[in-house]
């Protein structure tokens, strides 16, 4: 069976992904990679976290979700062995808000919380719920500042252009219509850096996992059988 590796966003618990895999209804095998909640970690570093949990002893496909799209991006292009497919969502291959590139200073200085309702009005929007709320409000009260102000800072300055390009598995790239922190310019740079990618809309905000879980485990779970298919 193949087993479905899933790198979280932001918060890097792991634990926003609860409602997606329960639409999944234990049709795959699923593993959460969770990143250190109290420990300035960049991309690099957060990256060997997550290969040291890539499974070694049957195939998988990886999934990255907006902050840790990236790193999945870069695990895929270093081709594991048994890597059979890759899922992006809600993500980018570089900064996705490039007017900010140069405000690195400020991430140390500013605060990094925000109240629970102006992150759902961001992440969530129309598509909020009290349990989402509730869930997301209990994630990033797991994180440190400092763990928070590392990975923006790493958001900033992350560019992983080229190693899209050398992708081979195959990939689909899930985009939110109503996405207010990745804009769209970021699934059409997906595109252009490397046309075999299927990009698959959806309605939904940022938080696409979680607010739309049951169309997104259709989509993941048509691609996890047609990899199953072809082993």
């Amino acid at each position: 069976m193949v087993t479905l590796v899933l790198l979280p966003g932001m918060d890097g618990t792991g634990n926003l992904f609860g409602p997606f895999i329960a639409a999944l209804k234990g049709e795959f095998d699923v593993k959460v990679v969770r990143y250190p909640t109290g420990q300035a970690l960049n991309y690099s570093e957060l990256e060997s976290i997550a290969r040291a949990a890539l499974p070694v002893d049957g195939p998988f496909v990886l999934l990255g979700e907006s902050f840790s799209g990236p790193i999945a991006i870069s695990l895929a292009a270093q081709r594991p062995s048994q890597l059979k497919g890759l899922l992006l969502c809600c993500t980018f291959v570089r900064n996705p808000r490039p007017i900010f590139s140069g405000l690195h200073f400020l991430v140390d200085v500013l605060p990094v919380s925000a109240p629970v309702g102006l992150l759902s009005r961001l992440l969530l929007g129309r598509f909020s719920t009290p349990a989402l709320r509730a869930a997301l409000g209990e994630a990033l009260a797991q994180v440190s500042p400092v763990a928070l102000r590392a990975r923006i800072k790493s958001v900033l300055s992350i560019d992983v252009s080229e190693q899209l390009r050398a992708g081979t598995v195959p990939t689909i790239y899930l985009s939110a219509n109503f996405d207010r922190v990745v804009p769209a310019a970021a699934s059409q740079l997906v595109s252009q850096l490397n046309p075999n990618i299927r990009v698959v809309p959806f309605e939904a905000p940022h938080f696409l996992l979680q607010a739309a879980p049951a169309k997104a485990a259709r989509v993941v779970g048509d691609f996890m059988r047609d990899v199953q298919r072809t082993l």
